[in-house]
Order: structure tokens, then C-alpha cells, then sequence
């Protein structure tokens, strides 16, 4: 019985409740604006990128970022703004630091005799130290992929302190496009390459 009044509660909203053909003036469900972003991103073949600053840094990481992005032979990089599918924009931040690094170590003896009037005293010892500088280079990096209408697509924020042969900006020119590379596989659904 109450079965029957749930089920005839619901048929009566659904009679009730007014349809309209053609549009509807509900927001956009989130679900609708990532798969539009994700189809955005995933059937651009050209990226233009837009200068990160004018110091020598942001000159060296934006150069360094266009290569990594040519490397991957996913993407075009256009020098003409008017034919890319997306804008890469960034801003980059390149620090260079010291770091001193000292250790000491000592070691002393002493030896004392006393005989009638006189006393005779005696120390020896060794001293060691050590002192070194060390030069930190942190680079950071964050991007972002903008479509013509102004959409931001895909952002990003890498850091570096240096790579084992490569310097702080280069690793982080490499980190940023492994990352894009690797959220693309994730939107085709395919494995995400490894690293």
C-alpha cells in the first residue's frame, strides 16, 4: 500500500512539473566543463607561447620549454599567435643561493708533574677543520594552457633545485611537459608514460 502512494506521489510531480522544449536556463553541470576542457585540450595540435619576462631567466626558461614542448612531438609550437589552438602563458622564478658548510673537530692533551720546588706542565694538541660553499639553484615554473575564448584549459606548477646534469631551469622546462604529456594520457585514457 505505501508503495503504491510513493509511486503514485512520483508520477503526480512528474505530471506536474512543467516541460519546456528547447533550452533550459540550468547553469552547466561541472561534469559538462571538464569534458569540454578535456576535449579542448586534447584536439589541439598547436601551441603558441607567449613570452614569461623580460630578464634573462624568463627568456632562458620560456626558449628551454618551447624545446621540451617540440621534443614531444605531440604538439606544433607556432611563432603566429592567430593559428594556435592554445596559448601557453607563464612566469618563472630562478633563485640562486649559498650554502656554507663547516665542521671542526680538536683534540688537546695536557700532562702535569710536580717535583720539589718547580712544577713542569706540558699540553699538546691537534685542531682539524673544514669549510665549504655550496651554490643552490631553485627554479619554479607555473604555466598554464589558455584557449582563443580565454578558457584555461590546463595549468601547471613545477620546481627544481637542479638536476644531477642539467641545471634548475632545464629540469624544470622537462617537468612541465612530462606533466601536460602525462594528463593528456590520462584523458585519453591510456597508461601515463613513465618517467
Amino acid at each position: 500500500m505505501l508503495t503504491a502512494v510513493v509511486i503514485s506521489l512520483g508520477l503526480s510531480l512528474a505530471q506536474s512539473t512543467p516541460q519546456t522544449s528547447g533550452t533550459t536556463s540550468s547553469a552547466p553541470k561541472s561534469s559538462d566543463i571538464s569534458a569540454e576542457m578535456a576535449q579542448t585540450l586534447l584536439s589541439a595540435k598547436r601551441i603558441y607561447v607567449e613570452s614569461f619576462g623580460e630578464d634573462t631567466i624568463s627568456k632562458t626558461l620560456q626558449a628551454m620549454v618551447v624545446d621540451a614542448i617540440g621534443n614531444s612531438k605531440r604538439f606544433i609550437v607556432t611563432e603566429n599567435k592567430e593559428k594556435a589552438d592554445l596559448i601557453l602563458k607563464g612566469s618563472t622564478l630562478e633563485k640562486t643561493s649559498q650554502e656554507l658548510h663547516a665542521v671542526g673537530s680538536a683534540t688537546n692533551v695536557g700532562t702535569a708533574s710536580a717535583s720539589g720546588s718547580g712544577g713542569v706542565a706540558r699540553k699538546m694538541g691537534i685542531s682539524d677543520s673544514q669549510a665549504s660553499v655550496e651554490t643552490v639553484n631553485d627554479a619554479r615554473a607555473s604555466v598554464r594552457l589558455v584557449s582563443g575564448n580565454g578558457d584555461v584549459v590546463w595549468s601547471t606548477t613545477q620546481e627544481s633545485k637542479g638536476a644531477k646534469y642539467k641545471g634548475a631551469a632545464a629540469d624544470v622546462a622537462d617537468k612541465i611537459v612530462k606533466q601536460l604529456l602525462h594528463d593528456l594520457a590520462k584523458l585519453m585514457g591510456g597508461k601515463p608514460p613513465q618517467e
